[in-house]
């Protein structure tokens, strides 16, 4: 549109005139009135009107919002080879790379590298003595290459170097990803003789150029070789294949590791260690695992169904798994959950577990997620962090689709309905943003429930939306039209269009581009005599934040009494709308989204009537769910019975979800049955919920149950909450029981024990807790150190400062898990808060000053480990204590 310049300064010169026309009548002035011919001549004495200077009009400023482009390519990164050995006591990697490049188009003189904390000792062309000139800032590698190279021209560079990544790195990272060092010495001094050394790499986002220079970018890719020069008695692994191992003179061996097919620099990976290595084999490929050595008979456990899968996904997608062999690792004090590198994929220690401890608690998950990512994130990469969905979304998926295929739809949806509760959690806590985000603030952000989270749950609505031959199809087409290349959402939009032949703009937009999800209201009329039923749903999402209208495609089933269902398929495309239906008869319940695909918050008004009919009749796993959990909240005496009914629910989750609903005062005769359930239910979730619902009885004849389970059973889950029933029961039993078992290696029975010994208050038992953190790590750690705080506070003072010393060594050491570091010093900041307050309830002057001075001496102690900490997750929340 184009502004009419004359006519807006008009409207000015009203305005002002109207303005003193309004001041002239409010002070009694006589107006004068004239006529456009009168203006040349007029001349006017009086009254006499002061003039009033028009304000300046205000500059609007205008300002284009953030944006993250893809990098630009001025070089073509063809190809690295790196020759690396290690410095353990320096923590430092000396290099030898040589890269191949080429003009990525236009012609140019200039390389830009990226090499974070490097010492540059050599840097020459290939074929000559010549050092090339070159300007270094400590994080790019700005090269002059003496001549310029035209498109298509290759020359390769020689670079040694030393990389100091414990010195230079470790400053930032994410949530997600904990630290952006990029390699890690573990135990590099030997020093821990419960922990062995180790070297392993966190590539993700642009780290690895810690250890490596290089292109550090998604959209850039080369082929690889790397050699690896340590001591013989360490296994190494890399990406691609183990071409050759030479032993040394010198007490050394090089390995040789060659990856012929481009993938991106930050999918390069090195892992150093005294692994055990199982080996294995999927259609003549090698399939690999890498553990520690008293975990190797249980590593085909770790990584069960690995080979199954390999087959599921390469089927399922059309397109065989592209690369040359699939190896796994476990590490110590990882800064992830796991990093997909190509053929190398690295996981946390929190996956090393016992063949028992692994019952009904595999590594699925993890697993087919870091698996998938060898199509998509790796074989197909997002071109930048603002498009990382395109990596995590379909590896969420995966997860889903392993399930859906080994478990049972039930199960399927019970991870989703996981999923979309952690992306509504983070929607709602930590703001929203679009999936392809290049707004974003720091690239670490991308790593979010966004990405990941309802990057999945989108895939599933197109999945529906499509149907699976064309959603299948479509991938398929997807993945072969873009092998080794970077892509963005539009990618995969063109591929589902050229399959199923519809313009699905509106579908990308909405969920790619756009904010939010929609929040449904849903309400429900009936009119007998007109035979109609109508559902009338509000979108009530902040217009302001989120599209003011989803367009959302789904079905709404209709029952009759019988159980008799009808589906009508509508189309909602307006903010209030009123899908209206024939009926014959009112209907039993009326099921909007029926299939419970749709990514939203919803009220759905229906009645405690309906939640009943919806439990005993839902068609899938979240009709059930969300009937137990809105009669959850009710007083209607009939929930209870559907609370019974789903100890009889096909799948286990729901049976659980039963346990822990039922009221035991409103259905003691229930118990028999929960004991039963106890021993014979074959998921071990659902007998350990059966003890702990078994526990609140406190009634004694069910004691042989929980023991026959404490000797008997095979899952530590069971044996847990079967101590906690036995407690519950008779508490000096339970604490002979849990003196037999402190020795015990599993976290769950390790934290039982804890939890007996906490309630029954006997300090002789902090011996306990000093000597066994080493056992618990994750979520398993908040409730040993709870219990082991409870424990202290019975405590005399002398027994509370050896503790608190011992914490302290816990809490400075950098080698111990975050997770026991946490614990350990919110335990001494608990006890301090206990002095005090004990100081503040106290009127004797003497042990108050002595209460003050015990809280005083444990503030020292924190303020040292403050300190220490190299963690910035752990350093903020330890400068809110």
């Amino acid at each position: 549109m184009k502004i009419n310049f004359w006519l807006t300064g008009l409207l000015i010169i009203s305005t002002f005139f109207a303005c003193n026309k309004s001041k002239q009548a409010a002070q009694n002035i006589p107006v004068v009135a004239f006529e456009q011919r009168d203006l040349d001549t007029l001349e006017v004495s009086a009254p006499k009107v002061e003039a009033v200077e028009a304000p300046d009009p205000v500059e609007e400023t205008y300002t284009l919002p953030p944006y993250n482009p893809t990098y630009t390519l001025r070089n073509d990164l063809i190809h690295t080879k790196l020759d690396l050995r290690f410095d353990w006591a320096k923590q430092q990697v000396i290099g030898k790379a040589q890269l191949k490049l080429k003009p990525y188009f236009y012609a140019t003189r200039i390389l830009e590298l990226d090499a974070k904390g490097f010492d540059i000792h050599s840097l020459k062309m290939e074929g000559s003595n010549k050092d090339l000139k070159y300007e270094y800032d400590g994080q790019v590698l700005t090269i002059d290459l003496g001549k310029a190279y035209t498109a298509g021209q290759e020359y390769t560079i020689n670079i040694d170097y030393t990389a100091k990544p414990a010195d230079t790195g470790g400053k930032g990272g994410s949530a997600a990803i904990t630290s952006d060092q990029g390699l890690f010495f573990i135990n590099h001094d030997n020093s821990d003789p419960n922990k062995p050394m180790q070297i392993w790499t966190q590539g993700e986002t642009e780290w690895n150029s810690h250890w490596f220079p290089t292109i550090d970018k998604p959209n850039e890719r080369c082929t690889q070789e790397t050699y690896l020069t340590v001591q013989d008695r360490f296994k190494t692994l890399s990406n691609g294949l183990l071409i050759s191992s030479t032993k040394n003179e010198d007490g050394t061996r090089t390995d040789y590791w060659k990856m012929d097919q481009p993938h991106a620099p930050y999918l390069f990976m090195i892992a150093v260690g005294e692994f055990a290595v199982v080996k294995d084999d999927w259609n003549g490929m090698l399939v690999d695992y890498y553990v520690e050595p008293e975990y190797e008979q249980d590593a085909k456990a770790i990584f069960a169904h690995t080979k199954e899968m390999l087959t599921f996904f390469s089927d399922k997608l059309g397109v065989k798994y592209p690369w040359q062999k699939y190896s796994q690792v476990v590490v110590r004090d990882y800064v992830s959950g796991a990093m997909e590198n190509t053929t190398g994929v690295i996981f946390g220690e929190f996956v090393q577990q016992t063949k028992r401890e692994l019952i009904d608690n595999n590594n699925d998950g993890i697993v087919a997620h870091e698996l998938f990512h060898h199509w998509f994130g790796d074989l197909v990469t997002c071109e930048s962090w603002a498009n990382l969905t395109m990596n995590e979304g379909f590896a969420n998926y995966a997860e889903y689709l392993w399930f859906e295929h080994k478990y049972g739809k039930d199960r399927a949806d019970s991870h989703r309905r996981s999923e979309l509760q952690g992306y509504i959690n983070s929607a709602n806590q930590g703001g929203i943003h679009p999936l392809i985000h290049f707004e974003h603030g720091d690239k670490e952000d991308m790593f979010d429930a966004h990405s990941y989270n309802k990057g999945g749950l989108v895939l599933h609505m197109l999945r529906n939306y499509v149907g699976d031959d064309a959603f299948f199809a479509a991938l398929k087409k997807y993945l072969n039209t873009h092998a080794y290349t970077a892509v963005e959402a539009h990618d995969l939009r063109l591929a589902f269009e050229d399959v199923t032949g519809e313009d699905l703009n509106w579908f990308f937009n909405q969920w790619y581009f756009s904010a939010g999800h929609p929040i449904l209201n849903i309400n429900y009329d009936y009119d007998l005599t007109a035979g109609k039923v109508k559902v009338t749903i509000q979108q009530e999402q902040d217009p302001n934040a989120n599209p003011p209208i989803f367009v959302l495609p789904f079905a709404i089933d209709i029952y009759n009494e019988k159980g008799n269902v009808t589906r009508h398929e509508v189309l909602m495309n307006q903010r209030k709308q009123v899908f209206s239906f024939d009926i014959s008869e009112k209907p039993a319940l009326v099921s909007v989204d029926a299939d419970r695909v749709l990514l939203c918050e919803k009220r759905d008004n229906q009645t405690d009537e309906n939640f009943i009919f919806q439990y005993h009749n839902g068609k899938n796993y979240l009709s059930r769910y969300e009937a137990l959990n809105a009669l959850g909240g009710s007083d209607n005496p009939a929930a209870q019975t559907v609370f019974a009914a789903a100890l009889n629910d096909s799948y286990w989750g729901l049976r659980s979800k039963g346990l822990s609903l039922l009221d035991e005062n409103k259905t003691p005769d229930l118990f028999s049955k929960i004991a039963k359930l106890a021993k014979t239910d074959e998921h071990s979730v659902v007998r350990a919920a059966a003890y702990y619902k078994l526990a609140e009885s406190k009634d004694q004849k069910f004691i042989p149950t929980a023991k026959y389970a404490i000797d008997n059973d095979q899952a530590y889950r069971v044996i847990s909450a079967a101590l906690n029933a036995l407690n519950a029961f008779d508490s000096k039993e339970a604490a002979q029981y849990a003196s037999k078992l402190e020795n015990s290696k599993s976290p769950s029975i390790i934290n039982a024990v804890g939890d007996i010994y906490a309630s029954n208050g006997n300090t002789s038992k902090l011996a306990f807790f000093r000597e066994h953190m080493s056992r618990v790590d994750g979520y398993a750690a908040v409730n040993y150190f709870e219990n082991y705080f409870k424990l202290l506070t019975n405590a005399d003072q002398a027994k509370v400062k050896e503790n608190m010393l011992a914490l302290r060594e816990v809490g400075v050491n950098m080698g111990e898990s975050p997770w026991r570091r946490f614990g350990a010093v919110k335990t001494m900041n608990d006890m301090r808060g206990t002095y005090l307050d004990r100081a503040d309830n106290s009127s004797d002057e003497a042990v108050k000053k002595e209460l003050k001075d015990n809280a005083e001496a444990i503030t020292r102690m924190i303020s040292e480990v403050k300190a220490k900490e190299t963690n910035q997750q752990l350093k903020r929340i330890y400068n809110s204590f």
